[in-house]
């Protein structure tokens, strides 16, 4: 396996976790998106599917499907378990009034083009390809979020970071297969690549910001 795409999943892992933390430790989930949450729960969902119909690695199966509760190393455990603290465990804490992106402007063109733009018009495929494209976007209820408010605590622009950083590692590993192997995944790829701009600015920002111990602050919305 590629190691850009093992150092991904374990990035991708570490901002999970990270989060996860942030919240138990607090008690609080204020500066965090739960609809963010939420997609990234459908996005988890939707694209494993398969897993039970199709054997790809141990390494696959282990990481995505949680072979214990106690464990929190899996994705779709890690998700569900974040949306249910916002949501539930501490939902008195949650900051619902600045979390106001409207779902059904990301959900809608998504579902259409999953339909519109696929590599094989079956119930699977299909879910998979919506995983795709929604995960391109699912982190824009944050950004709103931030962009909202004006500012984010240190260590949720470590969670932001570490998943911009699972996408660029993921984009490297594309460019590495297509080197050795001649594969290009154009779906994936183009979504990645769109996934990866929205960080930009934010990238930026982490750099010149939060690793010199500054508060990340945005403009706020006129």
């Amino acid at each position: 396996m590629n190691v850009f795409r093992i150092l991904g999943d374990l990035s991708h892992l570490l901002a999970m976790i990270l989060l996860l933390g942030k919240i138990w430790r607090s008690k609080c989930c204020t500066g965090i998106s739960g609809k963010s949450q939420i997609l990234f729960a459908l996005v988890f969902t939707t694209r494993y599917l398969d897993l039970f119909t199709n054997f790809i690695s141990i390494y696959n199966t282990v990481m995505k499907i949680p072979m214990s509760l106690s464990l929190l190393g899996g994705f779709l455990l890690c998700a569900y378990v974040t949306v249910y603290m916002i949501y539930g465990k501490f939902r008195k804490t949650f900051d619902s009034e600045n979390d106001t992106f409207r779902l059904e402007f990301l959900l809608v063109p998504v579902i259409g083009l999953s339909f519109l733009e696929n590599y094989s018009f079956t119930p699977l495929e299909i879910l998979w390809t919506f995983s795709i494209y929604l995960e391109s976007v699912a982190i824009l209820p944050q950004l709103f979020m931030i962009s909202k408010t004006g500012e984010a605590e240190t260590i949720t622009t470590h969670y932001l970071f570490f998943l911009g950083l699972y996408r660029a590692l993921y984009l490297a590993n594309w460019i590495r297969r297509y080197q050795t192997e001649n594969f290009y995944d154009q779906i994936a790829v183009v979504s990645g690549v769109v996934q990866t701009i929205f960080y930009c600015d934010f990238f930026y920002l982490y750099v010149t910001k939060v690793l010199k111990g500054k508060k990340l602050s945005l403009p706020m919305p006129i």
